[in-house]
């Protein structure tokens, strides 16, 4: 499926990677924030991120967990509790891939409140594609590649943001990579005259 660089929706519930993707990046992430971006969690992400007993955790894990405690004490990432109703969907989503329950929780609180569902997880889409609206799932590199399109990101943003995401261990340097040069291509068609001549 194609992305529209385009348009992203602000409002978005975020899966435990989305989450640690997001705030690998300061810059990104202030940025989004300061183009109106809302990241909320449900308590089943929030449980993930903070207090799923890990073995062993790094140095570069704790900071990612002491950055995303600070956020939602500023009212960033609010976790969200999901009714029964909302916990038997999980069920029945459990029951068709072998998804965490935050990201199963995410879809189900994202379809409700009919909001976008950000997450960085093929299957996660994949399921999610089939129980909710397509144009509602969303991705970080979807995310930066909005940024630069609308021109909150500049070009000397890309080089930043990818050397303190990939100091985190995180995956997306290829993904953004590829949607810098996706958001400039389209840059230059929305802006081109129509040489129907």
């Amino acid at each position: 499926m194609a992305i529209d660089l385009s348009f992203f929706h602000l409002n978005n519930i975020s899966d435990t990677c989305s989450v640690w993707n997001l705030l690998s990046s300061r810059l990104l992430y202030s940025v989004a924030c300061s183009a109106g971006c809302n990241f909320n969690l449900t308590y089943f992400v929030y449980y993930e991120c903070l207090h799923k007993p890990r073995k062993n955790p790094t140095n570069r894990e704790l900071e990612l967990q002491e950055r995303l405690r600070k956020e939602s004490e500023k009212g960033q990432f609010a976790p969200y509790h999901l009714q029964i109703e909302d916990l038997q969907d999980v069920m029945i989503l459990e029951r068709r891939m072998k998804l965490s329950k935050g990201e199963l929780s995410c879809i189900a609180f994202a379809k409700k409140t009919n909001q976008a569902f950000l997450t960085d997880d093929q299957k996660a889409r994949k399921l999610a594609g089939e129980v909710m609206d397509r144009n509602k799932i969303q991705t970080t590199p979807h995310l930066f590649g909005w940024l630069y399109f609308t021109k909150h990101l500049g070009n000397g943003d890309k080089d930043s943001i990818i050397k303190e995401h990939s100091s985190f261990s995180r995956p997306l340097e290829p993904y953004f990579e590829s949607m810098y040069q996706e958001a400039l291509r389209c840059r230059i068609m929305a802006s081109s005259p129509n040489r129907a001549n």
